[in-house]
């Protein structure tokens, strides 16, 4: 007799369309809510949003898009570092009280605000979204290249530098002995399933401990929170003639969020498909999606700012944690989404993140800001771009000197150029850099040099 051929192992893992059941459906959820809530949170806390909004808005926008999406793209959305920089500049120039004073935790009328910036920062996603769908995706890298990307990243990142010290130096060995924990988790716990997607959380948590050893924590925002409450709403500021230069300021860092946005979903693509191989389905090539990831994109930044919440984007950390789950069910993305908002009334939960020390934030910051500088040079490296190519050299030189210098030496970090109704005091250095980096760029598409 010919012995019995050895069974194949069972495949686990859901694509998009599945349901898994309920009780796996929850528990999968609930992991994509931890992995998302370190950074979403501290984003609010950074540009004083109110936590409770930030997360309530995670989970309406990330259930919208999945909607926008046809439920073909499993994508969840939280706060996006990239827009941190031009937010605080903002807040600080028009509702100056918000960043004045360190005990201020939530502040409305900056809100309402860079509500509009974000409100236009979808608009611009949902456009850029369409022209690809009409155009292709080569029309849009010779308008925004790497060189401009991945220089904005870095400008970003390091614009970026000086408030996260200013915060570390409100006590700097509770800073460093965060930020020197959070390194250590990134690292060592990397590739460790669940807990390689914490070490923000981890990090966090040993900066508090280190705190209330000291006795520097102020327990008061957690005792007189309310166990339900309803999230601080906002309304945007639409008939304020201030909010409508935060629309060209706030949108135009979106050119960073694309490439994110679309590295992202070519990564999913690719595990998304060796699964569906696996399975024996047919594979599903959501990489060809681009324009429809990018509309859904720009909807979720559309809720986020008539809500109130901080401006999002799809978050990498959820996407690792699908490839190493095995699990990219649209369904769990929801139910996830339910959860974010369930948390957002819990005043319990908004009251212990108020009450950790600003030290502690300045560590995270430190090791998070650089993070997104590093992200702009590694866009650059993997897209091989040439840097002793004059055109890149010229792009990248003006971009990371306006940006990064008029930061640093011009006063409020504004270039003296007034242009009325969006902006009145000056340029922000960031969106100047942007501005410049692009139009020089389109100089050089529409005047070959060969």
């Amino acid at each position: 007799m010919s012995p019995k051929p050895t069974p194949k192992p069972r495949v686990m893992g859901f694509l998009p369309a599945d349901t898994p059941p309920w009780g796996a459906m929850l528990s999968l959820g609930f992991q994509q809510v931890l992995t998302m809530f370190p950074a979403t949170v501290l984003v609010a806390i950074l540009t004083k949003f109110d936590v409770g909004v930030t997360l309530l808005a995670s989970g309406v926008g990330t259930i919208i898009a999945l909607l926008v999406s046809q439920r073909k793209i499993p994508m969840y959305y939280g706060s996006s570092f990239s827009y941190i920089a031009v937010v605080v500049t903002a807040m600080s120039l028009y509702a100056g009280d918000c960043f004045s004073d360190p005990a201020t935790v939530y502040c409305a009328d900056g809100v309402r605000l860079v509500q509009v910036g974000i409100i236009g920062t979808g608009l611009v996603n949902i456009l850029v979204g369409l022209l690809i769908m009409r155009l292709g995706k080569a029309a849009l890298d010779r308008i925004l290249p790497p060189i401009v990307t991945g220089s904005m990243a870095v400008v970003i990142g390091v614009a970026l530098s000086g408030a996260a010290l200013n915060m570390a130096g409100a006590n700097w060995l509770v800073a460093f002995i965060t930020l020197i924990a959070t390194i250590l988790f990134s690292v060592y716990l990397r590739g460790k399933g669940l807990l390689g997607m914490l070490p923000i959380l981890f990090g966090a948590i040993v900066g508090y401990a280190t705190s209330a050893a000291l006795g520097i924590i102020d327990y008061s925002a957690i005792s007189s929170a309310e166990w339900l409450r309803m999230p601080a709403l906002t309304l945007p500021a639409f008939t304020d003639p201030r909010a409508w230069g935060l629309v060209l300021s706030i949108a135009l860092i979106a050119i960073a969020t694309v490439p994110e946005s679309t590295a992202h979903l070519y990564q999913m693509s690719l595990y998304i498909d060796e699964l569906a191989h696996e399975l024996g389905r047919k594979p599903l090539n959501i990489k060809e999606l681009i324009g429809l990831n990018l509309v859904a994109d720009g909807t979720d930044d559309i809720i986020v700012g008539f809500l109130g919440g901080a401006a999002g984007t799809n978050y990498g950390e959820n996407n690792s944690l699908m490839a190493i789950t095995r699990n990219y069910s649209v369904p769990v993305l929801m139910t996830a989404g339910v959860i974010a908002i369930l948390l957002g009334f819990v005043g319990k939960l908004a009251g212990i993140v108020n009450s950790i020390p600003v030290a502690v934030t300045g560590g995270l910051a430190i090791y998070l800001f650089g993070v997104i500088g590093m992200q702009g040079l590694a866009l650059i490296q993997s897209e091989k771009v040439n840097l002793f190519d004059p055109k890149n050299l010229a792009v990248g030189a003006v971009i990371l000197v306006t940006g990064i210098g008029g930061n640093l030496a011009l006063k409020d970090g504004l270039f003296p150029f007034n242009v009325p109704v969006f902006f009145p005091a000056g340029i922000p250095a960031i969106v100047f850099a942007a501005m410049l980096g692009i139009s020089i760029n389109l100089i050089f598409v529409l005047f070959k040099t060969e």
